[in-house]
């Protein structure tokens, strides 16, 4: 039975991906934790649009593709291609996948530029400094650092050219109201306070155009066919043309007042000063929320191709299976954080966490259910104390589960989950199933404690649904669970005793066989 959904309505995005290169683990991080959002928010019954996507034009984008000798868009559909298999892999359940090439982007942005350009929003004016390539950005002579990008510490060059500009200084004051007044609109706290400092000094205009003789890759200017639109002025737009802006559509005034921007903490800026104030140019209300989080390390060293070190996502998940991958991802640090990449840490996870304790829990009370009820599901009589504890536990961690997701602390949501997984697990040990079944007097009492033990490992696999999908599915499965795992709800579904008795269990493989330590690739 498909459920009326109310009409709560959640909008999450990611970064769109810049095609100049391969997808690694921090393109990964960002896209699972606004899936784990989105596949939370759906299980709370909300009607969800998750947009992700990829950013293809500008100078690095042109830059590789002639480095590679092909053309630039032969260059974007073929890296597309490897960001799209991957959140496949990953199961990422995103609701579209945009791409700046696309014709649906190009006409929002050539909309919104003509619109501005008419009210007098942007002008034309010479530009005379300093320009990051790899960064594709400009920066005047205070901010660079011993005459370098600040951003990544290259070489800057010299530039003087006619551009256009956008008159981001007289939103200066509304966007500082704006943060102050609104503690959620920029997460964690300290990015706030970054940006806060940020804009103490005078905010200047941005130049959003670059002359077509010196970059032909990208969006026209709708009133000057010289120029083509600043890359950072393109992309930000994707998550109003995603959705729909400009047309004659309820889904973009539904979901734009309820979005949440994922996104990591080198784009900070271009997303809480160029993005709002952009927005608020155009009459648009700024997102909700942007949360930035913080960068993965490799055993302590900054991921690099010179150091061959990068985490390649594709090859942790052949090593250690989808599932997993997400798990640790989410689990190791807080989100926001920076946090570091061990394939030691990741076996020890995988052994400690989801084989021992999750998988154990799993396969043995599933086999006292096949070796004592010829695997039916037993019918619960009175309860005791002890059955009532773990009842409370679950249902207390449902509650707190709730606020967590709400602050995108996925860690500790994750740790709330294996608090039921331990009380599961110490109640088993507790009550001794196998002891009781060893008198026929027992029986009744028998029958209680495992399907008790079912009904916590049923509520797990609800939880744990958003963070680890596949595995989830195959509980749901084994538990006899006909009912389509993705339609349920917290509300509906969350409440302690909904497993039905009499259906039949399935002996399960294990979920998460251990991993020899021996076998860990450095390489993976």
């Amino acid at each position: 039975m498909t459920h009326l959904r109310s009409e709560k309505y959640f909008y999450i995005t990611t970064p769109i991906y810049y095609v100049n290169d391969v997808p690694h683990i921090g393109h990964a991080y960002t896209t699972v934790a606004a899936d784990v959002l989105a596949r939370y928010k759906r299980l709370e019954g909300y009607q969800v649009f998750f947009l992700t996507g990829t950013d293809e034009h500008g100078q690095k984008v042109e830059r590789a593709a002639q480095e590679r000798g092909v053309d630039p868009k032969a260059h974007c559909d073929e890296m597309v291609k490897r960001f799209q298999s991957l959140w496949k892999k990953l199961s990422i359940s995103n609701t579209d996948f945009i791409r700046t090439t696309e014709g649906r982007h190009k006409k929002v942005v050539q909309m919104i530029l003509q619109d501005l350009y008419d009210r007098g929003e942007i002008y034309q004016d010479n530009y005379d400094g300093w320009y990051c390539v790899p960064d594709e950005r400009f920066w005047t002579e205070k901010d660079l650092i011993d005459g370098k990008c600040p951003d990544c510490l290259r070489p800057v060059i010299g530039i003087s050219e006619k551009n256009y500009f956008f008159r981001m200084s007289k939103y200066q004051s509304w966007l500082i109201e704006q943060i102050e007044k609104n503690d959620r609109f920029i997460l964690p706290p300290s990015r706030r306070n970054e940006i806060l400092g940020f804009l103490r000094s005078p905010l200047e205009d941005l130049c959003i155009s670059r002359p077509k003789k010196r970059l032909s890759w990208g969006i026209e200017i709708p009133f000057d066919p010289e120029y083509v639109t600043y890359v950072w002025f393109d992309a930000l737009i994707n998550y109003v043309s995603g959705i729909g802006y400009g047309s004659e559509t309820s889904q973009f005034s539904n979901f734009w007042p309820e979005a949440i921007h994922l996104i990591g903490k080198d784009i900070l800026t271009t997303h809480t000063v160029y993005w709002p104030t952009m927005l608020r140019a155009i009459g648009l209300t700024p997102p909700k929320t942007v949360f930035a989080h913080g960068w993965w390390t490799v055993e302590g060293k900054k991921m690099s191709k010179s150091l061959q070190n990068v985490v390649e996502p594709n090859r942790l998940v052949d090593t250690y299976g989808v599932d997993a991958v997400r798990y640790f991802l989410m689990r190791e640090v807080p989100f926001g954080s920076d946090g570091d990449f061990s394939h030691a840490a990741m076996v020890h996870r995988i052994n400690s966490d989801l084989a021992n304790d999750l998988g154990n829990l799993f396969s043995r009370t599933l086999s006292m259910v096949i070796r004592y009820f010829g695997g039916s599901i037993p019918e619960p009589s009175s309860s005791k104390d002890v059955d009532q504890g773990l009842q409370q536990i679950s249902e207390r961690v449902i509650h707190q589960i709730s606020k967590q997701m709400e602050d995108l602390a996925f860690n500790k949501a994750l740790s709330s989950i294996w608090e039921i997984v331990s009380a599961a697990n110490k109640y088993v040990d507790e009550t001794a199933p196998w002891s009781l079944a060893k008198e026929e007097k027992q029986r009744p009492r028998l029958a209680t404690v495992l399907y008790q033990a079912l009904e916590a490992i049923r509520i797990i696999a609800l939880l744990l649904a958003p963070f680890m999908p596949s595995t989830s599915e195959k509980m749901w499965s084994y538990l006899g669970l006909e009912e389509n795992l993705w339609e349920q709800t917290l509300e509906e579904n969350g409440e302690w005793g909904g497993l039905k008795p009499r259906r039949t269990v399935i002996q399960p493989a294990p979920l998460f066989p251990r991993i020899d330590s021996s076998k860990i690739s450095e390489g993976a």
